[in-house]
């Protein structure tokens, strides 16, 4: 039974996070600026009202973490196309020092298809939309999963593909081989899924696969 500290746990892979470790037996906590969970959640999961960027916010909530999964996300607005994003990266930032200050060595963190290297294998037809609309996010998602490569932490980056809500889960493939990272759809539950049983095989790896939908 692990303690996992999920921040970004009011919505989405932060959510489906919180619910599949809980259902699973694992002692949950999920840090988000609502302090409140919807659903099924509230009554298996702590809730922590708290921001991501603040020192002293981290720091209480990783009291008592074996692990922690960081899965923060923007919401969808024009400034995606014309503000410069640094939510991933500060926050990464606040994280990393309040990890080392609690001994916690252990995290999994949320990213995407096209952060980091794997921005080199989006399509061509593919590049033009996503700079457009995703560009200035990624970039600092990129800068965010450096910040966890060159930690001294036990880590793992994932990259799911595009999200969408499904109910089944165990229907996704990990592509670990740059030469076989490619886009596709991915149901949230499944991300959770491979996160959760990623830590329940102890086995975080400093890895960066990305999680697609079967068939490709």
């Amino acid at each position: 039974m692990a303690r996992i500290l999920v921040i970004g746990a009011s919505q989405g892979i932060g959510l489906a996070v919180c619910e599949t470790a809980a259902a699973r037996g694992h002692i949950v906590r999920g840090l988000s600026r609502r302090g409140t969970l919807p659903g099924s959640a509230a009554h298996a999961i702590t809730a922590i009202k708290g921001d991501a960027l603040n020192p002293r916010d981290v720091a209480g909530a990783l009291v008592d973490t074996d692990v922690v999964v960081q899965a923060l996300g923007v919401p969808a607005s024009l400034d995606l196309l014309s503000k410069p994003v640094s939510l991933f990266s500060s926050a990464t930032r606040v994280l990393l020092s309040e990890m080392a200050k609690a001994g916690v060595r252990k995290i999994v963190c949320v990213t995407g298809f096209g952060a980091g290297d794997s921005r080199a294998s989006i399509s061509f037809l593919q590049r033009l939309p996503f700079e457009l609309v995703l560009g200035r996010a990624y970039d600092d998602k990129s800068v965010q999963e450096g910040l966890i490569e060159s930690s001294d932490t036990d880590w793992l980056i994932v990259r799911p593909g595009v999200l969408v809500n499904c109910h089944r889960v165990g229907n996704y493939r990990v592509l670990t081989s740059p030469g076989a990272w490619r886009n596709g759809i991915v149901a949230r539950v499944d991300v959770a899924d491979f996160i959760v049983k990623r830590i329940e095989a102890d086995r975080l790896g400093r890895e960066k696969p990305v999680i697609v939908r079967i068939p490709l």
